[in-house]
């Protein structure tokens, strides 16, 4: 990997080779993904530097291999107040002198309080999701991030941390800012297990369709998921139907509703899938053999574009320029940017209430910003981009 340019900490108070440096970002899936530029910022500047990530338990396996961490400290949130005694022995026992917060709220900010770091760093005053918090963490950018995009704002960040880091993104993505330090037997499996389960459909691009959570109205239907999946098997592509521990009721719902009928080339299904390094690796895979990932808001999304895959992403509630597949579609912002592999669909319907982060929708009609999104509309995207 290729350090940025230049490499180094330009400010008076730059680490020297026996410092500890901490990144506070606690959760989730996409956010630590957005994160990672961040980190290799830091690493590269500070070689020296000891480095530790402080992150919830199950976000860990993404992060194992994570080149140069020295260790993950956990916080165990559903512990409740126990969580934050463990975190602060934690966090005495790796003595950081400069902490960094990635995710701007109270939780990460009382973090990295706790830390005991004399320096500590964040986002802009206008970036915070809980701005009363921002006065626990003095050391913040000037100016907020030029781009609306959450990756936009991590790597304003980095700059603001090591002058010159990543000073495009296309650096970012050519010099590994998303760089999880897969071990070469990992990728190795991923890529056999995406091309004995994808590689054989001829020309014809694979798809990996992401279920989402039931009830969320950033997720797309299970009815309308399952419609797609038997007209992408019904034009001859192969189609892997991807759930998680927490969608996995949603991946045998799927499982059972196709049971029975002819689909032409069959999907598979991968349900109650564990183990984000091996989800990653398979979908570095995946992203060899042109794989297209679709998927509405989510960290299996975040994950995807991060391993090199092209997303149709699905917008709902939220705002794509914000947390949809990054780069962002040059549509999206209407400005020249980098180019963009990904695309974005949304309903044809404008409302008022979009975009919207509540996580229970109120609308007459229930979570209309997806459920009008229908599943020909996004065949017909699938199979006109990749004929």
């Amino acid at each position: 990997m290729t350090p940025p340019h230049p490499a180094r900490e330009t400010s008076p108070a730059a680490t020297s080779g026996d410092e500890r440096i901490l990144l506070v970002r606690l959760s989730h899936l996409g956010d630590i993904v957005h994160a990672l530029p961040v980190y290799h910022a830091l690493r590269l500047a500070h070689p020296g530097a000891r480095l530790a990530w402080a992150v919830q338990p199950e976000y860990h396996g993404l992060l194992t291999h994570l080149p140069g961490c020295e260790r993950l400290v956990a916080f165990g949130r559903d512990r409740g107040a126990g969580a934050w005694l463990t975190l602060r022995r934690e966090l005495a026992a790796f003595g950081a002198r400069w902490a960094v917060d990635c995710q701007g709220n109270w939780k990460s900010a009382v973090a990295t309080r706790l830390s005991g770091a004399p320096r500590r760093s964040g986002l802009h005053a206008s970036e915070w999701r809980e701005p009363g918090a921002r006065f626990l963490v003095p050391g913040r950018p000037a100016q907020p991030a030029a781009g609306m995009h959450a990756v936009d704002r991590m790597l304003h960040l980095a700059r603001h941390l090591v002058p010159g880091a990543w000073p495009t993104p296309e650096t970012a993505r050519a010099e590994g800012a998303f760089d999880l330090g897969l071990p070469a037997e990992l990728l190795a499996e991923g890529r056999r297990a995406a091309r004995e389960q994808l590689g054989d459909t001829g020309a014809a691009p694979p798809v990996i369709l992401a279920l989402g959570r039931a009830g969320d109205p950033r997720s797309w239907s299970l009815a309308h998921s399952t419609e797609l999946v038997a007209q992408l098997a019904a034009a001859g592509r192969r189609v892997l139907v991807l759930s998680g521990p927490a969608e996995a009721d949603q991946g045998r719902a799927l499982l059972a509703a196709l049971e029975g009928r002819d689909l032409g080339v069959p999907p598979i299904h991968w349900i109650d899938q564990r183990g984000l390094a091996e989800l990653a690796a398979y979908l570095a895979g995946a992203a060899e053999l042109g794989t297209l990932f679709v998927s509405a808001d989510s960290g299996p999304m975040h994950l995807a574009w991060a391993m090199g895959l092209e997303v149709l992403g699905l917008a709902g509630p939220q705002d794509p320029r914000r947390t949809g597949p990054w780069p962002v579609p040059s549509e999206l912002t209407g400005r020249n940017g980098p180019p963009s592999p990904h695309r974005v669909l949304t309903a044809t319907d404008a409302l008022p209430c979009r975009p919207c982060l509540a996580r229970t929708c109120s609308h007459p009609r229930g979570p209309v910003c997806l459920d009008d999104l229908d599943p020909e509309r996004v065949a017909e995207a699938v199979l006109a981009a990749h004929p």
